[in-house]
């Protein structure tokens, strides 16, 4: 049977019913371009936003494969082809338990923007699917992924569909299903961006985002201060533990500032004499061996020679003291408005965002209110 979907465009809602991350996405996006003058000097463009906010295509699909003791198991698996108005669909595969039609349209859905601003030929889209690689051997992801592909590989292609990594899909994740691809489709194409640098990669490729949110921030600080002001002496918080948060912490630090917090999904470490290069060395050996913090800072010599306190259960925000940056860079809604609060109590000044939606709706409105509100510098929200 054909399910029928009628969409009615108002002001508050272009979403189906159980979306809430897509629907907070639309929303976000919506409320910005209203407040702007874009709509006032080209209204023409308001009838646009209907168009866009309804994925082109929505792929989704079985996906059937063998563990270790040769037992069935099964995920589902999407593929949102949201908008390819400039160019092939581009977007990362996530593989995480959390996964679900919502979040991948929320994540397609801002990446048809985010690539548009890049300049590029590039549309927008999200994929992946609900298998957890935490806890699989290495020949279980392999076999995930070559099934994945499997029936992905009839919708993607270098001047289609070009997916990339995301949570959960890293280097090793991608040969697999690059090699998988190879084998089904009897072709080599550029079809996985985040290969391997010996067959096909991009050199920094795994430092790019990282890198780019606190070239970000620095531009912030300088237009903030006039140029009088850079990253030096400043303290940083950052969430997070995977590759984002990695090497914006190391080029924070680079760049003179103190980091004083990383993050994972079971908890917080807090280093208020400042995260080292030996600290992120450490996390990022045993990061793709799925430890988490509290198992690094136990096992990792690197660990022993400054105070670090591991907190469970905890995001850093409330726990770093004074800070002048926050950083998000673990996963979506991360930053909740009473976090928001006490970041701005903190004496917080640049807030930028390496993960997708970081802040909640609450938050934002609390990091607007300050910025609104500021009459010096030192309590301004940039």
């Amino acid at each position: 049977m054909l399910e029928v979907i009628t969409y009615t465009y108002t002001t508050a809602k272009m979403v189906q019913p159980s979306e809430p991350e897509f629907e907070q996405a639309y929303n976000e996006l919506l409320n910005t371009l209203k407040e702007s003058t874009l709509f006032k000097e080209h209204p023409e463009y308001e009838k646009v936003i209907p168009v866009v906010s309804i994925p082109e295509r929505i792929i989704q699909f079985r996906v059937t494969w063998e563990n270790d003791k040769g037992e069935l198991q099964v995920n589902r698996g999407y593929r949102v082809q949201f908008n390819s108005a400039l160019g092939p669909y581009k977007g990362g595969l996530r593989l995480h338990p959390s996964v679900n039609l919502s979040i991948l349209k929320f994540l397609g859905y801002e990446q048809i923007f985010k690539n548009a601003l890049t300049g590029l030929s590039m549309g927008g889209g999200k994929g992946g699917s609900d298998f957890d690689p935490k806890g699989k051997s290495d020949a279980e992801i392999r076999r995930f992924c070559y099934a994945f592909m499997k029936e992905l590989s009839k919708h993607i292609g270098q001047f289609t569909d070009v997916p990339a990594g995301d949570i959960g899909t890293g280097g090793r994740e991608i040969g697999f299903m690059f090699g998988a691809y190879k084998q089904l489709r009897n072709s080599w194409e550029g079809v996985l961006t985040g290969k391997g640098l010996t067959w096909g990669g991009s050199l920094i490729r795994p430092e790019a985002t990282g890198y780019g949110l606190v070239y970000y921030v620095e531009k912030m600080i300088e237009k903030a201060t006039n140029g009088k002001e850079s990253f030096k002496g400043k303290r940083v918080a950052i969430s997070g533990a995977g590759n984002v948060a990695q090497f914006a912490a190391l080029k924070c630090i680079e760049l003179g500032a103190t980091v004083v917090s990383l993050s994972d999904s079971k908890g917080a470490i807090i280093c208020q004499e400042g995260i080292t290069k030996e600290h992120i060395a450490a996390i990022a050996e045993a990061k793709p061996k799925f430890k988490s913090l509290e198992q690094i800072t136990g096992e990792y010599s690197a660990f022993s020679t400054k105070k670090v306190q591991y907190i469970p259960g905890a995001r850093p925000w409330i726990h770093v003291g004074k800070v002048d940056v926050a950083l998000p860079g673990a996963t979506q809604n991360e930053v909740s408005g009473e976090e928001a609060k006490a970041l701005v109590a903190a004496g917080v000044k640049y807030i930028a965002e390496g993960s997708n939606m970081g802040s909640t709706q609450e938050a934002i409105d609390v990091f607007e209110a300050e910025r609104k509100s500021s009459t010096s510098l030192g309590s301004a929200i940039c």
